[in-house]
């Protein structure tokens, strides 16, 4: 459940593993730290809301945007995994505060693990976040009319602000979300097949946005205003066709923009997925690259102080790579075998392979990948992550955004993002 391609929707410096825990926002910066902790991370990755304490990556966090609540055909907000999101057990060695969940206990699961995790962190800010790749099939239906939109939101605010939850006593999981994430997946531009779009969804995304602020302002029982922030595409082509960016931004938080998958297994040819600028003998075009993204959105009236720029915690690979030009831009056979998807691997697991490798960078364009000879991962490692930040920081935006927090179980890339944010 990565994200998908802009090309498609056009479609060795040691670092040790930080694991005490300081302050959030401990580093001399008011940059965002905001990172995705998926409801399948606890499965076959087996991270753990515990562990983002035991990395120390909670400490470095400033928020966290739970991935995924879905919309289902009525516009209504559903639980995309119930069993994880509030119904799962945990023992005493899986839990936040070393205590295990008791039987008849009301709330468990994630969600309960959360609550826990914002006692010892009180200033960290969490996130529902709405959609996804596969949970964005009936946004444009939710956002089609004005009742559609209040029904929408109204239903989203009461099962995950006032945490309605079902099958549990009213207000169960009240007061453990900030705010609400949106992840449309995209606005007029098709996503993951069979996805409704519409002509309209640029128009009917702004009300909606307006409808979520609207309704968020009048929710009671919050200390300070609640977050609204959304997650936007790289492709300046979509942003064109699905969002009105100056109107969004005025009743967003902050965004936050996709700034990996600019290539991938998909295609044929090796690349990179992330670069901050386009690299020199780039075969491809249009150019993908943060810059072009980052400028996309400022040209179109996103503010910098608003404005988020993701980063990867994972890589992308091929194998049947030509040997030539150490991998970069070459012919391959398909995408390299990996964990759990393949072409798409964790930094924690590809990590542990790295003396396999060569480690290239192109200092200049801002990315670095590994090649065997026959086998190309493109590679974002503590170093990438500085470099990330500093481009941050150079251009003054608000912040940096991770996709996604289980690919980094030392703390490592995290650790190397948030101390180069100024």
């Amino acid at each position: 459940m990565k994200r998908r391609s802009v090309g498609l929707l056009v479609a060795a410096a040691m670092v040790v593993p930080v694991t005490v825990a300081v302050p959030a926002q401990a580093h001399d910066s008011d940059k965002r730290v905001v990172g995705y902790y998926t409801n399948w991370s606890g499965y076959d990755r087996n991270y753990l809301v515990s562990d983002l304490v035991k990395s120390g990556a909670a400490a470095r966090l400033t928020q966290i945007n739970y991935a995924f609540g879905f919309v289902d055909a009525s516009g209504n907000c559903i639980s995309s995994d119930a069993w994880a999101d509030y119904q799962r057990p945990f023992s005493a060695e899986q839990s936040v505060n070393g205590k295990a969940d008791e039987p008849g206990q009301v709330l468990n699961g994630n969600l309960n693990q959360f609550k826990e995790l914002k006692k010892l962190y009180p200033k960290l800010r969490i996130s529902i976040s709405l959609g996804g790749w596969t949970g964005s099939a009936h946004f444009s239906d939710a956002a089609l009319t004005p009742a559609s939109r209040a029904a929408h939101v109204k239903s989203c605010l009461d099962m995950w602000l006032k945490g309605n939850l079902p099958g549990l006593p009213a207000g169960a999981a009240k007061g453990i979300f900030d705010g609400v994430d949106l992840d449309w997946e995209w606005p007029a531009s098709e996503g993951n097949p069979g996805n409704v779009i519409r002509p309209e969804d640029k128009q009917n995304f702004t009300a909606l946005v307006h409808e979520y602020r609207k309704q968020l302002d009048k929710l009671s029982g919050h200390a300070g205003r609640y977050n609204l922030t959304a997650f936007l595409p790289a492709n300046p082509t979509m942003i064109d066709k699905g969002f009105e960016v100056r109107k969004l931004f005025k009743d967003l938080t902050f965004g936050t923009t996709q700034g990996y998958d600019y290539h991938g297994p998909w295609e044929t040819l090796t690349n990179q997925q992330s670069a901050i600028d386009g690299p020199k003998g780039d075969p491809t075009t249009p150019e993908f690259s943060s810059q072009v993204t980052i400028d996309a959105y400022l040209s179109r009236g996103a503010p910098r102080s608003k404005l988020v720029m993701g980063v990867p915690f994972y890589s992308h690979g091929w194998t049947g790579v030509t040997n030539a030009n150490h991998g970069l831009f070459q012919p391959s056979t398909g995408p390299a075998p990996a964990t759990y998807e393949a072409g798409t691997e964790d930094y924690r697991l590809l990590k542990a392979h790295l003396s396999d490798y060569t480690v290239y960078r192109d200092k200049k364009a801002g990315f670095a990948w590994l090649f065997d000879g026959t086998t190309f991962w493109t590679w974002d490692d503590p170093v990438e992550m500085a470099r990330k930040a500093q481009y941050i920081s150079h251009r003054d935006l608000g912040g940096a955004m991770i996709w996604s927090l289980d690919g980094d179980s030392n703390g490592e890339l995290i650790s190397a993002l948030h101390r180069n944010l100024r």
